[in-house]
């Protein structure tokens, strides 16, 4: 069994969107691993869980609950149910490590 892996192994942006990749699940927690494109779909995004997020690298600009947030390398968020947000701009090549609390 492996012990040790990288947040960075494997994060070639996809050409288009965003990919996501399970690194946990356990219980009520699941962590995953966004991988950003600059060319995203803006779509509003209302979850049924909380989400907890952090910027590992780069940049990306969103709206949450209508207000703007810039985020940058080290920033992290949190997000409550069911409230809307979506991504607006973000840098090729971002990574974020998002947390889903059900």
């Amino acid at each position: 069994m492996d012990y040790k892996f990288s947040i960075f192994k494997n994060s070639v942006p996809p050409k288009e969107g965003e990919s996501f990749e399970t690194l946990l699940k356990n219980k009520n927690v699941t962590i995953k691993r966004i991988v950003s494109s600059s060319k995203i779909d803006q779509q509003t995004m209302i979850q049924e869980e909380d989400e907890w997020f952090i910027m590992i690298s780069g940049e990306a600009c969103m709206m949450i609950d209508n207000k703007k947030v810039v985020l940058a390398s080290g920033d992290y968020c949190f997000v409550k149910r069911n409230i809307p947000h979506r991504l607006i701009d973000v840098q090729e090549g971002t990574i974020w490590l998002a947390v889903h609390i059900t």
